[in-house]
């Protein structure tokens, strides 16, 4: 379907002017106004993450009208988050996945993620033992598959890697067999983690009545933003669930800080060359900014050398 090419504009141009100090009552509307607005193409994929901005935007907008971080607006105190470094470690050999492991540690992290999927399990296995023996005992390692694996493939390679200390295995397969992952989760001693690909707090329910993992990680974006992540973060919470975060450590502090089961946050610097004070790492743990709104201060000068317009 061919849409025209001020769409966008139009149907979210509602929002504009509207008084930062909305209530919850008007939060609700304002969903429910993208919602409607958004009727004829569906509240998914891309417009569903035009959604999730919007949303997160209006609560950081709500946040500094009320000169409050966004924790202490949606009812938590600011605090240390542990993160796990999550840049690089990617497919490559075994010794230069020791040695990037070690680097990526030495930025103030306990934690990083190691990516799997070789087109060997033994590999894989190389893979693991190499970044285990070169960050030593006393730190910790996710590794992801990234959807990877057959579930016939992810019950060898998975079963293989089971007593290597990993703090979990993300992903192993298609993000959306709840059933195979939950076969998964059930006979493994590590947790297996899934979520990023969850498309709002509703996708997170059923995979969790599917036991599917025994961990959980929302997308800010994809989890429907500020108020998608909270009802997510209920459900986590009833569940009895840990809940990470996925990419935006910017905002998913502030979150995690209010989430019953927080988990990890997933570090990323993809945001750092435009931001004038990016996320701040000690002692393993990412600390939420105490500034009104979600801390978020742009670098003029280098948004403007990167803009594209």
């Amino acid at each position: 379907m061919d849409l025209p090419e001020d769409y966008a504009d139009d149907r979210l141009a509602f929002v504009e002017g509207a008084p930062a100090t909305m209530t919850s009552s008007m939060h609700r509307d304002l969903e429910h106004g993208n919602r409607l607005e958004v009727g004829l193409v569906g509240a998914t994929g891309p417009v569903a993450s035009v959604l999730a901005t919007v949303d997160v935007a209006a609560w950081d907008a709500l946040a500094v009208a009320a000169g409050l971080p966004l924790v202490r607006l949606i009812g938590a105190a600011p605090r240390p988050i542990p993160a796990y470094n999550s840049n690089g470690l990617g497919l490559v050999a075994p010794s230069a996945a020791a040695e990037e492991a070690v680097e990526l540690l030495e930025e103030g992290f306990t934690a990083v993620k190691l990516r799997l999927g070789r087109p060997s399990a033994a590999d894989d296995l190389a893979a693991v033992r190499a970044v285990r023996e070169a960050a030593g005992p006393q730190y910790t390692v996710m590794a992801d598959f990234n959807q990877a694996l057959s579930l016939p493939e992810a019950r060898s390679r998975c079963r293989l890697l089971d007593d290597e200390g990993l703090m979990w295995i993300e992903e192993p397969i298609r993000r959306d067999d709840y059933a195979g992952s939950a076969e998964l989760a059930a006979a493994m001693n590590t947790p297996v983690q899934i979520g990023e690909n969850f498309a709002g707090p509703r996708a997170l329910a059923a995979a969790t009545a599917a036991r599917a993992s025994n961990l959980v990680m929302p997308d800010l974006d994809r989890i429907g933003g500020v108020t998608g992540w909270m009802a997510a973060a209920a459900i986590a919470d009833a569940a009895g669930i840990p809940m990470s975060s996925h990419l935006y450590p910017e905002a998913s502090a502030h979150l995690l800080a209010a989430t019953p089961t927080a988990h990890w946050l997933e570090y990323v610097d993809r945001a750092n060359p435009v931001l004038a004070e990016p996320p701040l790492v000690v002692d393993g743990a990412m600390r939420v900014p105490e500034q009104a709104g979600s801390g978020v201060r742009w670098d003029e000068k280098a948004v403007s050398h990167y803009h594209l317009g």
